[in-house]
């Protein structure tokens, strides 16, 4: 998580806490070390975030601190109820436990009347959920998008030929039945689409393609039409 991600989700987490939350408990929701929380906190105090408290303690947010209004229309927040629904059929538990928090973020500071509509389950995304893939962790693939980092993988295709893949991860589509990754596949020298399903072990390359990712995805875009199979 990037620090200014992390700065937030820090405040928000202050913000709904019932008592003081100590650098351990904050550490632990976010998976940073307890060092990084005291920094993290520092820099939001020395911002004149009104955090009061101190280690062993625990941390709380003074009472009158807010976040800019969140202003939402009818239709804007039954499109968010929907898309948080959908997530709930992906096989990316990350995404899945994302879209509960944020489902509570937003209940918590919308109008009563829209509040209603994230517990009252009046829309359904309906159909069976894609199996969460054995040997790929989809929340590290969407990491290695952000941060523009290759991934070494072991890769099965239809017909059962075994290769091993290093690529340069540019998208994640989410189909009823998988996730497939969309990438540089250096292997290939072109993009290619790897089924998560098929995958056999993937995990971060010592190696980054900083600066590339918008170029490769432009080119990605311009050749939907004649995608080709990994």
């Amino acid at each position: 998580m990037r620090k200014a991600s992390r700065l937030f989700e820090i405040i928000q987490i202050l913000r709904l806490a019932r008592k003081p939350v100590t650098a351990a408990e904050i550490a632990a929701q976010l998976e940073v070390t307890v060092r990084s929380i005291y920094r993290d906190i520092a820099a939001l105090q020395g911002m004149r975030v009104p955090i009061e408290g101190g280690r062993g303690i625990g941390y709380i947010l003074r009472p009158g601190f807010t976040l800019p209004p969140l202003m939402l229309s009818i239709e804007e927040t039954e499109a968010i109820v929907l898309a948080l629904a959908l997530l709930e059929r992906t096989g990316d538990t990350g995404l899945k436990q994302a879209a509960k928090q944020v489902n509570r973020k937003i209940a918590g500071v919308v109008p009563p009347p829209l509040a209603g509509l994230f517990s009252d389950n009046a829309l359904h995304a309906w159909g069976s959920p894609a199996p969460v893939p054995e040997a790929v962790d989809l929340a590290m693939v969407r990491r290695a998008i952000r941060d523009e980092q290759k991934l070494a993988l072991d890769y099965r295709d239809e017909l059962g030929r075994a290769t091993e893949r290093t690529i340069r991860p540019i998208a994640l589509i989410y189909y009823s039945q998988t996730a497939n990754i969309v990438a540089w596949c250096e292997l290939r020298q072109a993009i290619r689409n790897f089924r998560a399903d098929r995958v056999e072990h993937c995990g971060p390359a010592d190696d980054f393609f900083h600066g590339q990712g918008e170029r490769l995805r432009a080119l990605w875009v311009q050749g939907w039409t004649a995608s080709e199979p990994a």
